[in-house]
């Protein structure tokens, strides 16, 4: 049977017209992905009132939305939850980034007894939701007195941060890539196994490291269900997510939508920042890990 001959100009045009195929259906994802963003960035410029408007876009536009999450503070204080959750996301952050990169150090370069096993229960226990624990998790708080005024936020931090131990699978994968050979290296010269974790592991761990940040920092930003029962009628010590879910509600929503998308624009802010200043260490990778 004589073989096929392909021609290659008509291959070349087949291969074009799958690529520009291609292209148009990326293109048109993007657009349907980008267009809500852009719809409530618009919104929060919109001028005056209302959460169901006749046209898409808006027809004039203002910076009045902006002005007043700052100014009219006496029934939503925005402002007030925008710190609060600043200061409960920066503290969280800090603690799960050493929790999950502490225990992910332990399962992947030391060996203890029953080690097999702890990774399977803490494996099975994240195949739960969190929120199944979350009454038991409020009646400990409330009984350690920490549901009442500042302390809420103390009791955020810890439900954010606690159990982010568990969540070391991605990290550990991570670790278990860098040579021990760096580490023995290490250990003959006379460091700790702290040292190694400090000078060693975590300088060539920068992208689980941006990672895990990320993670931990956006979960207060994003999360209602912990924050509402922990919270509960304590309006001073609301995080964004509650102050921008009563936005909706019907007494406020006549009023306080077109706001409700400026807070939702300005809440993007602190991660889109966060984020752009860490990519880089995300190329940086383990670029200097096999030197020396």
């Amino acid at each position: 049977m004589a073989n096929k001959v392909i021609n290659p100009e008509s291959y070349a045009l087949k291969r074009k017209i799958v690529n520009i195929l291609v292209y148009i259906l990326l293109t048109v994802l993007a657009v349907i992905w980008v267009m809500p963003l852009v719809w409530i960035a618009l919104q929060s410029f919109r001028a005056g009132r209302g959460a169901y408007v006749a046209s898409l876009f808006p027809s004039s536009y203002t910076i009045d939305n902006y002005v007043a999450l700052f100014r009219d503070t006496n029934n939503l204080n925005f402002p007030r939850a925008f710190m609060n959750t600043f200061i409960v996301a920066v503290f969280s952050c800090i603690i799960s980034v050493f929790f999950t990169l502490s225990v992910s150090f332990c399962f992947s370069r030391l060996r203890f007894k029953w080690r097999t096993r702890y990774m399977n229960l803490f494996m099975i226990l994240g195949l739960f939701p969190g929120f199944m624990a979350m009454l038991a998790t409020y009646f400990i708080l409330k009984a350690l007195g920490l549901t009442q005024g500042d302390l809420i936020k103390v009791a955020l931090v810890l439900v954010y941060s606690a159990s982010t131990g568990m969540g070391f699978t991605i990290s550990k994968g991570f670790f278990d890539t860098i040579p021990k050979a760096l580490d023995e290296a290490a250990y003959v010269d006379g460091a700790t196994r702290w040292q190694v974790f400090t000078k060693i592991t975590i300088p060539l761990s920068k992208p689980i490291l941006v990672y895990t940040a990320l993670q931990a920092f956006m979960a207060p930003w994003i999360d209602f269900v912990f924050a509402k029962v922990i919270c509960g009628a304590n309006q001073d010590q609301y995080t964004v997510a509650l102050t921008m879910w009563n936005m909706l509600e019907r007494e406020y929503i006549d009023t306080w939508f077109v706001r409700f998308a400026a807070a939702a624009v300005l809440v993007s802010i602190p991660i889109s920042i966060m984020f752009i200043k860490m990519q880089g260490f995300y190329t940086n990778g383990m670029g200097g890990a096999v030197k020396g």
